[in-house]
């Protein structure tokens, strides 16, 4: 918008100032060309005075005088056909000089100022100054450029005023834009200053700064809707749970308790997923959260027989999650081997800079599709891997799955974006 301001104000000065210093300078040369003609025939009618005597040597001093104060040829034409002064051919113009008319007249290289002397011996004497065109524009090129060097300093005047104006305008609109951006990046704590600028620049802070307000308002509404949501799924729950402990086949009822257990996870994950995004921008020590997990689960996996492999970077290594989030996220992808692989089948569990989380296993691997939610197998929902590839997007990186050492298993890899240490 400034470049566009820039361009329009420079456009319009330019026409401006055209029409304005082309009728001007035509004006300048008029003049400058009018004062020659004028100067050079005061002189010629000084030299008249003298063309009437009958001193020839008066005369020439007369005529070389005016001639070197001019700085132009001065030439008198007598009655019997002789000069005085500069060398000049007898012109058609002289000749209707000679008949008593005074006037000037266009000549090759310039313009001949003709004065007729009447009253003489043996009849009319004609002076003749002629002016070159370096002395007709004597001036007049040294005026241009003064016109055409303030012509361009006001168009960059005005260039400077507008860019300084445009800035006031769109200085306000530019940080408002980025705060935009921040909104749609999930930074919900983001606000437009409003500035003392234009009123339709404070109009859109203003605007802007309610509707992120209201969108705030209603992910509050949201998660505690999902809350209360949960609190009323978990009755039900704990009572087809007792309902399943209730019942004389042993296998049916673990069957039953086992799919009550699932539809608690995924609820739990549900409402965790609704809940994790805070009115802030959040941000942890993902080696310290990912150390604190693994130590949580090598004790089931000890309980197990599993040998779990740890290799972690002592950190810092911040990024932007909450630390309920990653341990979450780590806690649904070692849930799943715990889940899908056979007891004292061995894991790993590798925390590299970058942030690359990487957890591994011996076990039968992923089926295809694995990533798409309800489609992970029997005993799960498939949330699992899901909630945690939307951590990882939610922090700028993204999951992997592939196979496991060898070529067994699976290994699944988290890639988090890292954040300048705070």
């Amino acid at each position: 918008m400034r470049r566009w301001l820039a361009a329009l104000v420079a456009a319009t000065t330019s026409l401006v100032l055209i029409a304005l210093l082309v009728p001007l300078a035509l004006l300048v040369r008029a003049v400058a060309e009018n004062g020659a003609v004028g100067r050079a025939t005061g002189e010629a009618e000084l030299v008249a005075v003298v063309a009437g005597s009958v001193d020839r040597d008066a005369l020439a001093l007369t005529v070389a005088r005016a001639t070197q104060a001019g700085g132009h040829p001065i030439t008198v034409f007598l009655p019997d056909g002789t000069t005085v002064g500069s060398p000049a051919p007898r012109s058609p113009a002289v000749e209707l000089a000679a008949r008593g008319r005074s006037f000037s007249a266009a000549a090759p290289g310039g313009r001949e100022i003709l004065v007729a002397v009447q009253g003489g011996p043996g009849g009319t004497s004609v002076v003749r100054a002629f002016l070159s065109e370096a002395d007709l524009t004597r001036g007049v090129y040294e005026t241009w450029l003064g016109m055409l060097a303030l012509g361009l300093a006001l168009i960059g005047i005005g260039i400077a005023v507008a860019d300084r104006l445009a800035l006031r305008v769109t200085r306000p609109m530019t940080a408002t834009a980025g705060v935009s951006h921040r909104l749609a990046a999930g930074d919900l704590s983001a606000r437009a200053e409003v500035p003392d600028g234009p009123p339709e620049a404070r109009a859109t802070a203003l605007a802007l700064n309610h509707l992120a307000g209201r969108i705030g308002e209603l992910l509050d509404e949201e998660r505690e809707n999902v809350a209360d949501l949960s609190h009323r799924l978990r009755t039900p729950l704990t009572g087809l749970r007792l309902d399943a402990e209730s019942l004389r086949d042993p296998e049916e009822a673990a069957r039953i308790g086992a799919r009550a257990d699932d539809l608690e996870r995924a609820v739990t994950a549900v409402i965790g997923q609704a809940r994790r995004r805070s009115g802030g921008r959040q941000r942890c020590d993902a080696a310290e959260v990912v150390a604190e997990r693994a130590a949580f689960w090598s004790a089931l996996a000890e309980d197990q027989d599993r040998r779990m492999d740890l290799d972690l970077h002592p950190g810092p290594l911040p990024v932007a999650l909450g630390a309920e989030e990653l341990a979450a996220c780590v806690d649904a992808l070692l849930g799943n081997v715990f889940a899908h692989t056979p007891e004292g089948t061995p894991l790993s569990v590798r925390l590299a800079p970058g942030v690359t989380l990487e957890v591994a296993d011996e076990g039968p691997g992923f089926p295809a599709g694995r990533l798409e939610r309800g489609s992970s197998g029997a005993g799960s929902t498939g949330l699992g891997l899901d909630i945690a590839r939307r951590t990882a997007e939610a922090a700028g990186g993204g999951l992997t799955l592939g196979s496991g050492p060898g070529g067994r298993g699976a290994r699944v890899t988290v890639v988090l974006a890292p954040l300048a240490p705070s």
